[in-house]
């Protein structure tokens, strides 16, 4: 009687591992799809101007409004406007109420380290941070880094008029769940 109790449960609990994994693989294939299709319509907003006076549109949460490249890890994403848990799943988030290139601010972009920024890692001062919106193209350089609490908002702040890129990710990199930290990249605009 214990040998079939013992399959049973054995079986159940393979059972449930085998639907986690799958629920669990849906999820990272379906946030993919987002992530790329976002990607594509990025790409579309992409048709610089070449009027003098640039027009800084507004953005509705969610919306789609360029791509972040990041030249040392050869990667390109999505930008979104917002940061909350669901803009976050399709791409890098605009933190909303910063500003965007040309209005001479702090720029606050935020993204997941185990999913678009899972080889931040990787870079380092002196590497570069490109911003394409549908008004120009803006190249960063990263002049700091540092690793703050999770709940430490000090890092965003008004730095007119100079025009600051601020890029957070969840720290350590390679924790599981919850991370107790932000990695904190700051870069300075080059053209």
């Amino acid at each position: 009687m214990a040998k079939k109790i013992l399959s049973f449960v054995t079986i159940l609990l393979l059972i449930g591992g085998l639907s986690l994994s799958g629920y669990s693989i849906f999820n990272i294939w379906n946030d993919n799809q987002q992530t790329d299709k976002l990607l594509v319509e990025a790409e579309e907003l992409l048709t610089y101007s070449s009027e003098e006076e640039v027009v800084i549109p507004k953005f509705q949460k969610g919306d789609p409004i360029g791509v972040l490249e990041v030249p040392k890890i050869d990667e390109k994403l999505p930008i979104v406007e917002g940061t909350d848990s669901e803009e976050l799943r399709k791409g890098v988030g605009h933190y909303t109420g910063t500003a965007l290139p040309n209005q001479n601010d702090q720029i606050v972009l935020s993204g997941h380290r185990d999913t678009l920024f899972r080889r931040f890692d990787e870079i380092n001062i002196g590497d570069h941070f490109i911003v394409k919106l549908q008004y120009g193209e803006f190249t960063y350089e990263i002049v700091d880094t540092k690793i703050v609490d999770a709940d430490d908002r000090t890092v965003i702040k008004s730095t007119a008029p100079e025009e600051i890129l601020t890029v957070t990710t969840c720290y350590p990199f390679g924790y599981i769940g919850d991370a107790p930290e932000r990695f904190i990249f700051t870069a300075k605009r080059v053209n």
